[in-house]
């Protein structure tokens, strides 16, 4: 299975493993399982982190090197997705949650997600 991961679940995954759910962390450990992140985190990240969050306290060019060390592939965001975003019903206004759904609508991927109001849009979400 191909999983693309939302920013909280990779923040867990890299810094805070015992916070992730059993499920998610058995989906995380299973090799055959393809891990992508993408680089809207990275940015998300790096923007929270300059606004003194405390939750977002990663050094985004570090995390981005030890996820491609660690098996994580990198899911470019393309034209394609960003159109898509259209077609997704209003039920959340965060564009790097938007971004996130319509990349894993567009590639007939699961996104892993913690977050309730993600879940929301069922298809390929799986909120853990």
């Amino acid at each position: 299975m191909t999983l693309l991961l939302d920013t909280q679940i990779l923040l867990w995954a890299v810094n805070q493993p015992d916070r992730l759910p059993a499920v998610a962390r058995t989906l995380l450990t299973n090799p055959d399982n393809d891990l992508l992140f993408r680089p809207a985190s990275l940015w998300e990240i790096a923007i929270k982190n300059m606004l003194g969050r405390d939750d977002f306290r990663v050094e985004p060019r570090v995390l981005r090197r030890g996820l491609l060390d660690n098996g994580y592939a990198e899911l470019p965001i393309t034209g394609e997705h960003a159109v898509n975003i259209d077609s997704l019903p209003r039920l959340h206004k965060d564009p790097f949650d938007r971004i996130l759904l319509a990349q894993a609508i567009t590639e007939g991927i699961t996104l892993l997600t913690s977050d309730v109001q993600v879940a929301r849009y069922g298809g390929p979400v799986r909120k853990v």
